[in-house]
């Protein structure tokens, strides 16, 4: 396992302390151990070597009496920022953006998936070639690039070749996987069925949220996999849920979020999160526990940019068993609700407000139907709520809850 220092600038916003609690884990989770920790406060990135030369210096100091080889920051940075600072240092330098790249492929397990992390990677390398060129060609077999061993000029431009003929190659691929994801959303919205997405930052626990929405469900349960870890989800994952009073829904679960998401990223992955714009309604997961206010504006951030808009949105802050006992839901997060879906506490109430919203062009209706026509009785059992059926000596009586889509049918027989 290497070892590491992580390096931030505080700007003042009092986000540092949490982002440079993020950059540890996303170490973590690409094998690299942190053993030291440098912070700067500044008013602005510096443009040359991201952190001031004296900081630099001590940053060397402590890399050198650790042993450590690699220095992440906690900020993407650019081709020449990379080749001073590792002048300077001595070791390899990653950035944010590199590590949560790095994830993602380790995450990717469809062909899709794969496309648009190897899509979002080679954009990443291309413009920082000059700065990265020692620390890619390590990285053949992930990036998927021949580095060639000529010199100078020649072998940069033949690199900058390459990567730009592959990232046209593959975004080839990934539209015609597009299309046909296109096609299956055009499918689920000609079946009528009220969709739901849910939204959240990373391990907020959307997976765990699906699997407990799951367990209320009569339709065959097939769980998505769940676990405690960054980015645990890539691929988007649709489950039907049957409820016994007829009111059924689709969800789907998508990737998490993340501050200082890259935006190559983004870009890459709008097919897939293309879902959410299509969606009847969206369910936001936030996790109780941390802080609601900064993940809430980072995920409604990245949302409005692939034009998501118009679309009600519900709030479901998980992990309420984990949060300070004062925790309150403010306001303007409304309508909302507390849930716990590893303890599948509130799961129930969650489902009947999701029910409310998607079906909120219901009207209750009583019916006195003919028994000629047990064809319209047949069609309301499967299609309404049926909450009183009476079969009486010249009718069946009916008290049900029915889409305004279908009052035509019943127009004759309401009392």
């Amino acid at each position: 396992m290497e070892k590491a220092i992580i390096i931030g600038i505080d700007l003042g916003d009092f986000l540092i302390k949490q982002e440079m609690t993020e950059l540890k884990e996303l170490c973590r989770s690409c094998n690299i151990e942190v053993l030291d920790e440098s912070v700067q406060k500044l008013s602005r990135i510096n443009p040359k070597t991201y952190i001031g030369k004296g900081k630099l210096d001590e940053v060397k100091i402590a890399i050198n009496s650790l042993d450590l080889t690699i220095a992440v920051f906690n900020d993407e940075l650019s081709a020449s920022q990379i080749r001073n600072i590792e002048e300077i240092l001595e070791i390899k330098i990653y950035d944010r953006t590199y590590l949560i790249l790095e994830i993602f492929k380790t995450r990717a397990r469809t062909k899709e998936a794969y496309l648009q992390v190897e899509i979002a990677s080679l954009e990443y390398m291309l413009p920082r070639l000059i700065g990265l060129r020692k620390n890619l060609s390590r990285q053949r077999s992930g990036a998927g690039t021949a580095y060639s061993k000529g010199s100078g000029e020649t072998a940069l431009e033949q690199d900058r070749r390459t990567l730009a003929n592959k990232i046209v190659f593959l975004k080839k691929e990934l539209n015609l996987l597009s299309s046909l994801r296109k096609q299956q959303r055009n499918k689920r919205t000609k079946s009528e069925i009220p969709t739901v997405s849910l939204i959240g930052y990373t391990n907020s626990g959307k997976s765990t949220t699906l699997n407990a929405i799951l367990k209320h469900s009569q339709a065959l349960k097939k769980e998505v996999e769940s676990k405690n870890m960054l980015f645990s989800t890539l691929e988007t994952s649709t489950r039907i849920v049957q409820l016994p009073n007829n009111k059924d829904f689709l969800v789907t679960d998508t990737i998490g979020f993340i501050s200082k998401l890259p935006h190559t990223l983004v870009e890459s992955f709008k097919s897939t999160l293309q879902e959410i714009q299509d969606s009847s309604l969206i369910v936001h997961v936030v996790d109780a526990s941390l802080d609601i206010s900064e993940h809430i504006e980072i995920t409604n951030k990245v949302i409005s940019e692939i034009g998501v808009s118009d679309i009600k949105m519900i709030y479901a802050f998980n992990k309420i068993d984990l949060a300070d006992s004062n925790f309150f839901i403010p306001s303007k997060y409304n309508p909302a609700i507390t849930i716990s879906a590893k303890n599948n506490l509130n799961i129930d109430a969650l489902i009947d407000l999701i029910v409310s919203e998607v079906y909120n062009n219901h009207i209750d209706v009583s019916l006195s139907i003919p028994y000629d026509k047990m064809a319209l009785v047949n069609f309301l059992k499967n299609n309404t709520e049926i909450y009183k059926l009476d079969y009486q000596s010249d009718f069946i009586y009916i008290d049900c809850n029915i889409s305004k889509k279908y009052l035509h049918k019943i127009e004759d027989y309401k009392k």
